[in-house]
């Protein structure tokens, strides 16, 4: 076999290097075997020579079934041309080729002598006969025959696959060499490849124990030690379980200076595999779900049963194989269980379990007819999903004898392919390499004949969509499949869902003092649910939590939980090893279109726990329909919760990470713009329902500005008054929001606010805070901008709202500072209104003097003589605020008629009271007086519109 790499085949002889760069030599001449696409079908055709692979095979392997373009079939004719003359140099036109034959619907390679060094690897890690020094040398020869990444720069999910493949056979050949290199006494030469060899492949016990060995023998005892701590901890962390028995007996076996039959495990040449459900590349761990703490799963976990393999786990004979296809599903003596470890420290979800585990049940009790069972768990990132599935299954192992199959299907930027797929669970079943089919659809086909009759639970984990799982789906009842997904609406035929939230308050204080220590969360019980409320009681974040804490003993958990208060921070602190929350969140995120991503990121910058559509739509800048696509489409992806019909939800740590992204990839005026869209839309709202609720009575400009948004539509008054309740917290957070970000948005807020107050929109105490606390805000806001006028407006405002709920101190407070910012300005108006109120709440406290000057004062500023309506304007203002204050009949001495009044009382109304006031303003305007405003409850600080 050295011709391959160190001298020139002989002539005729085509040697061929997959394990790096794909190359060819003829007779020692090297070939130009073209572009990749055609590196990839020489590949294909190679690998399955003597055996016809079909044109639609050929594009499958080398686009995929979804991206092959209209011409591939055509491009794939073109190849084998181009092949054929780099094949055959010499071949006369028109004559046939001897090396690639056209066949039946494609192409067959021959079986000349040709060497192939990947065959010629796999040949050399096989054979164990011959001294330990001879096995050692062919092993060193087959490693180092390795040139780089095998099949380097070929495209396809052909290619992807077997890259996958050879990339396992060549850690497992590399743990032989180091063992026969351990057996052989080269301890010094092998420590530091082993080294390395655990650090890319953290989850191979076989590794930690070679470097154990190596170590001890070479007297760094300590340093052996603490690779076992090493592996502990990984495993705890990765897969939520302790190393095997074998590493635990030889870290006793190390301990105690043994080195006889506590040694052997790793040492021998003929060592056992660790079990798959252990032993995970790097790429593997990637691809993980990193939901609920066992993201690091292999990407096919499948174990094999006593007819696919030889006796005590040595490979299958000739015989075995034979049969192993059914054997693996069908004969074995006892039960397998081929997933990932159930995770340790699973926590709450009881109700949830029981419900999935008696819905799978039905496949064994046939209450579903032919039909096989099929649940879904759906949720976003983080939130356990693959821990519940996988603690599902274990319970469920004697309900399915026949076997479980565990598949990561990698929902993302780069989901498994389901062709590959197939081909990694046909192979596991026992199908030989030649019989495996190369179409889709017969892969799916020969699946579904290896489990008919059968009872086999598959687990399907992270599926991107219904594409992707439909394929894997076994085709009779019996089997059971159980899906997890961040998709909500995967349409697989006959699944129930089940949607899995994030922890109740109990629940996640309960895992953080699994993980953390009980004794610590009972003394701070308060400190506990504050860090769970940090982490959104996300499992996932909670059990990063947990395990920083496991690693902090002296710290307490109120020390800790300072370091999550800051929001810029918090994502960055819940990472911990290989787990991150950020981390999951990018599987989705990247996953997304770019439209969706960019949904995506203007829909985290508003703080509202959820939000309606039409605010959606003004967050994106679009129509409602257009965005209610994207919204949809992130909840599809995981990205988005849809907790009603036309409301979105964020969970708080994604709208943490989605507004990082957008801090980083939108500009600052864009996601002010956001901003202020939703600001708009709520003023526009606004006004409507202030024209409706108080017709003729809405102020205009200068006193609001104009309305550049329509607003929302309401039937009625009280329609629109209910949705204002129920949106009170996207209220909020958008004038708070705006506030402090958009620097043009004072005015609005300051409109939208007196709005509120002016339609009493929010009439319970709690809703009275928060809409002082804005107005608050409004005011210090104005007064930084150097906006004395809005000052004074944002004052007025929150002492009418304190004066409606008897908060007259603060009131009072407030109306004298608001008259002191108008004075500043000169507005005679706001001079008026303010001095008014002022008066009325004077007299509400027994100030009877005070209120007489304060209202004495107010007269001076009573109407506008340019504007005939202002008298109006002002009588109804001043009845208003009388009755809001309580006082059905005017106190004795409290003058509630000014002189502009008096000026246009020639209709004869009465006025001895408020009632009366408010007949004659209604009057002036020409408005319906069956609504004398005796009710209170709503007031206008202005001149009504023209």
């Amino acid at each position: 076999m050295q011709e391959l790499t160190e001298s020139p085949a002989r002539a005729g002889h085509l040697a061929v290097r997959l394990l790096g760069p794909v190359g060819a030599r003829l007779g020692g001449e090297r070939i130009d075997l073209g572009p990749p696409q055609q590196q990839a079908v020489f590949a294909m055709l190679l690998l399955r020579r003597g055996h016809v692979v079909g044109v639609g095979q050929l594009v499958e392997g080398v686009w995929g079934s979804a991206a092959a373009p209209r011409s591939a079939s055509s491009a794939v004719r073109t190849y084998v041309s181009q092949l054929r003359t780099a094949l055959e140099p010499d071949r006369p036109l028109r004559s046939g080729s001897r090396m690639i034959v056209t066949a039946e619907g494609g192409y067959r390679f021959p079986t000349p002598a040709v060497v192939v060094d990947a065959e010629v690897f796999a040949h050399e890690t096989a054979d164990r006969g011959g001294s330990v020094e001879a096995v050692y040398g062919r092993l060193t020869r087959a490693v180092g025959r390795w040139q780089g990444v095998p099949l380097a720069g070929v495209p396809g999910p052909w290619a992807e696959r077997r890259r996958e493949q050879l990339t396992e056979t060549l850690a497992t050949a590399r743990e032989d060499l180091y063992a026969t290199a351990v057996e052989l006494g080269r301890y010094r030469e092998v420590v530091t490849e082993l080294g390395a060899m655990v650090r890319e492949f953290p989850l191979r016990e076989r590794s930690y124990g070679l470097l154990m060995v190596a170590l001890q023998r070479t007297g760094r005892q300590v340093e052996a030690a603490r690779v076992y701590d090493q592996a502990c901890e990984v495993l705890a962390r990765e897969l939520g379980t302790q190393p095997s028995a074998e590493l635990r007996d030889l870290h006793r076996g190390l301990r105690t200076g043994g080195r006889a039959r506590s040694l052997a495990w790793p040492g021998g040449t003929g060592v056992r595999p660790v079990p798959s459900s252990r032993t995970a590349s790097a790429d593997d761990r990637r691809r993980g779900t990193a939901g609920g703490g066992t993201s690091a799963v292999p990407y096919l976990s499948v174990h094999r049963s006593a007819g696919a393999m030889g006796h005590q786990g040595q490979p299958a004979t000739g015989a075995d194989r034979r049969t192993g296809a059914l054997a693996a599903v069908g004969g074995m003596r006892r039960a397998a269980a081929p997933l990932p470890a159930d995770i340790g420290h699973f926590t709450g979800r009881s109700r949830l379990v029981g419900e999935i585990r008696d819905h799978l049940l039905q496949a064994r009790s046939g209450q579903h007819g032919p039909a096989m069972t099929v649940a879904t768990v759906t949720g976003i990132g983080g939130v356990g999903k693959t821990a519940l599935a996988v603690h599902v299954a274990h319970g469920l192992r004697a309900a399915f004898p026949d076997g479980q199959l565990y598949v990561g299907l990698r929902a993302g930027a780069a989901p498994a392919d389901p062709a590959g797929v197939l081909a990694d669970l046909l192979s596991v079943l026992g199908t030989p390499p030649e019989r495996l089919p190369l179409d889709l659809e017969e892969r799916a086909a020969l699946l579904r004949t290896l489990l008919a009759d059968r009872r086999v639970l598959l687990v399907l984990d992270d599926a991107r969509d219904a594409a992707q799982v439909r394929p894997l789906l076994p085709g009779t009842a019996g089997s059971a499949v159980l899906i997890t997904t961040r998709a909500p609406h995967i349409a697989v035929p006959g699944a129930r869902s089940f949607a899995v939230d994030v922890f109740a308050e109990a629940e996640a204080v309960t895992l953080l003092g699994a993980l953390a220590g009980s004794a610590r969360v009972a003394a701070e019980p308060e400190a506990a649910r504050a860090l769970a409320d940090s982490c959104g009681r996300l499992p996932l974040a909670v059990r990063i939590v947990g395990a920083r804490l496991a690693a902090l003993p002296r710290h307490s958990l109120q020390a800790f939980g300072e370091r999550l208060a800051d929001a810029r921070t918090l994502l960055g602190e819940l990472s911990h090893g290989d787990h991150a929350v950020e981390s999951a969140f990018q599987l989705g995120y990247r996953a997304l279109t770019s439209d969706q991503a960019r949904a995506f990121r203007l829909l985290s910058l508003l703080d509202a726990p959820d939000v309606p559509l039409p605010v959606a739509a003004a967050l994106l800048g679009g129509e409602e329909n257009a965005a209610e696509d994207l919204a949809e489409g992130l909840v599809d992806a995981g990205m988005l919760e849809s907790p009603a019909p036309g409301r979105y939800r964020l969970h708080d740590l994604l709208r943490l990470y989605g507004r990082r992204l957008a801090d980083s990839t939108e500009r600052a005026e864009d996601r002010a713009a956001a901003l202020r869209r939703v600001l708009a839309l709520l003023y526009g709202s606004a006004v409507r329902v202030a024209r409706t609720a108080l017709p003729g009575d809405v102020p205009s400009p200068p006193w609001l500005h104009p309305v550049g948004h329509g607003g929302i539509a309401f039937e009625d008054t009280e329609q629109a008054r209910a949705w204002f309740r129920a949106e009170h917290a996207v209220l909020t957070s958008a004038v708070e929001q705006a506030l402090a970000s958009v620097p043009d948005a004072l005015r609005t807020a300051v409109d939208l606010l007196t709005l509120i107050a002016v339609c009493s929109l929010f009439p319970s105490r709690g809703h009275y805070e928060d809409a002082c606390r804005l107005a608050g805000s409004a005011a210090r806001r104005a007064a930084e901008a150097g906006e004395p006028e809005y000052r004074a407006r944002a004052l007025h405002t929150r002492a009418w709202l304190s004066s409606l709920v008897g908060e007259y101190a603060a009131a009072e407070t407030d109306l004298r500072e608001a008259l002191a910012w108008a004075e500043e300005t000169g507005c005679a108006r706001r001079l008026h209104m303010s001095g008014v109120l002022l008066a009325l709440v004077l007299r509400a406290t027994g100030r009877v003097g005070e209120s007489e000057a304060a209202m004495a004062g107010a007269e001076r500023f009573a109407g506008d003589p340019d504007d005939p309506a202002s008298p109006a304007g002002f009588a109804r203002f001043v009845a208003r605020l009388h009755v809001a204050v309580g006082a059905e009949r005017p106190p004795t001495g409290l003058p509630l008629i000014t002189p502009l009044m008096r000026r246009v009382d020639a209709h004869g109304t009465s006025l001895v009271n408020a009632r009366g006031v408010v007949r004659l303003g209604a009057a002036l305007s020409g408005l319906d007086t069956s609504d004398d405003g005796s009710r209170g409850g709503s007031l206008i600080g202005y001149p009504r519109a023209r």
